[in-house]
């Protein structure tokens, strides 16, 4: 655990100290687009952020790469360089799309070939086991076209999520902690060193998404543009695909009698190997009924709008913050609920914690405009907004004629904030000559 802690914690330094000059590099190389119908963000805001989760890929990979424990990873599988080598061609297509733009079915292509590459290096789906009949084993056909849907799925959820500051990683990083915690247990629960991989892929995932979140919290300094939500979404799908592809179902040894009945066992330890479509099953809905919604209009599924989930919190009241937040309250339920229900299954508290938390999570959702009110005893110890009588505000002080016939214009600041608005506390004044120039 140690190492991968270690791993985590040098992935997200890395990122998070490569951020500030990409910043620089992103606005010096003009990748500031204009703001769209469907931005919610005021402000022209640099992009490219993905570069800094790239090298923050390569760096917990190579540390991983020498420590003694997580050494065979790499010496006793190829995934760790497939998945380099797909997400290397992911974050290129995504650079080249947040500078120049780049059509969408040139980047479906793109997101295809990537996947293909790490296909053709081992990282794919060798067979899936299906309640009631048994483990099947697929064909080098089925497994690459499952393989392929399932990264090119991940992908554009991922991409279709990313339209609040913080949204896109903090939720990542949610569904790769909860990955995280099921791929350990596999790995040291039950011994499988085929999980080990996808242990490792969740670990970096989580330091990239911690690392860049500080400069992508409301309001965001950089955007990590579709070079940061394709690299991001690729390495959690090529983790459920390690996963999924190369456990044994006799090496869990979790039944007694005919493999149809060890299936069945199984069922609630399979439930989180259908991550990602389990822990970001808030995103892949957006994304279905994005399709639907745009194809119903008789528009293009990859014509953007202002119909997304993370709009509509908005929409109806919500701020930015809490609309954010309440994506990721659903995240966290629903990824860490699979990964509970994967452990005891039997367990009626499980269920019980699950809609609990999802009728606070309903309550949440329908009071957008509801703000607590404090105490009348303990309002003097809180903000004005939670008090129950306002403050008034104090009287401006008289400006007199005098000091606003020759005041000097006060510049505006880095986002135009003192452009608007009377600064009479702050007038610059200055006398007039009283002789000839």
């Amino acid at each position: 655990m140690r190492e991968y802690l270690l791993t985590l914690c040098v992935t997200a330094a890395v990122t998070y100290l490569l951020t500030g000059p990409v910043r620089k590099f992103a606005i010096l190389a003009g990748a500031m687009p204009e703001i769209r119908a469907r931005d919610v963000h005021r402000e022209p805001t640099p992009r490219l952020g993905g570069i800094a989760m790239f090298g923050g890929l390569c760096a917990g990979l190579l540390v991983a790469a020498h420590l003694s424990n997580l050494k065979s990873v790499f010496e006793l599988s190829n995934e760790p360089r497939a998945l380099l080598s797909g997400a290397g061609l992911i974050w290129l297509l995504g650079v080249l799309d947040d500078k120049w733009g780049v059509d969408a079915l040139v980047k479906l292509g793109g997101q295809m070939i990537a996947a293909g590459v790490m296909v053709l290096q081992g990282l794919t789906i060798l067979f899936i086991p299906i309640p009631g009949v048994g483990t099947v084993s697929l064909t080098p056909m089925q497994g690459t076209l499952l393989t392929v849907a399932l990264v090119v799925i991940t992908i554009n959820a991922v991409n279709f999520v990313d339209g609040l500051d913080g949204l896109a990683a903090g939720m990542v990083c949610i569904a790769a902690a909860a990955f995280f915690m099921y791929a350990y247990r596999m790995w040291f629960g039950h011994g499988l060193e085929s999980a080990a991989p996808a242990t490792l892929f969740a670990a970096v995932l989580m330091g990239m998404c911690l690392g860049f979140l500080p400069h992508n919290m409301h309001p965001a300094r950089i955007f990590m543009g579709d070079s940061g939500s394709m690299l991001i979404g690729l390495v959690l799908a090529a983790g459920a695909i390690s996963i999924t592809g190369q456990v044994d179902p006799d090496a869990l040894k979790l039944w007694a009698g005919s493999e149809r009945a060890a299936v069945n066992a199984m069922v609630p330890v399979y439930i989180p190997l259908l991550l990602p479509l389990t822990v970001i099953a808030v995103p892949v809905a957006d994304l279905l009924l994005a399709i639907v919604r745009r194809t119903w209009k008789g528009q293009s599924p990859f014509a953007a709008d202002r119909g997304h989930l993370h709009h509509r919190l908005l929409e109806i009241g919500h701020s930015h913050s809490r609309a954010v937040l309440i994506m990721y309250f659903w995240s966290a339920l629903i990824a860490f609920g699979a990964v509970a229900y994967s452990v005891n299954s039997a367990s009626v508290w499980i269920l019980l914690l699950v809609v609990v938390l999802s009728a606070v999570g309903l309550v949440l959702l329908l009071m957008p405009r509801f703000t607590p009110r404090a105490p009348r005893w303990a309002e003097r110890f809180v903000p004005p907004r939670y008090r129950r009588r306002a403050v008034p505000a104090p009287a401006a002080e008289p400006v007199t004629a005098a000091a606003t016939e020759r005041r000097e214009p006060v510049p505006a600041g880095l986002h135009g904030a003192t452009a608007i608005g009377d600064r009479s506390r702050f007038a610059h004044t200055r006398k007039v000559p009283s002789g000839p120039a």
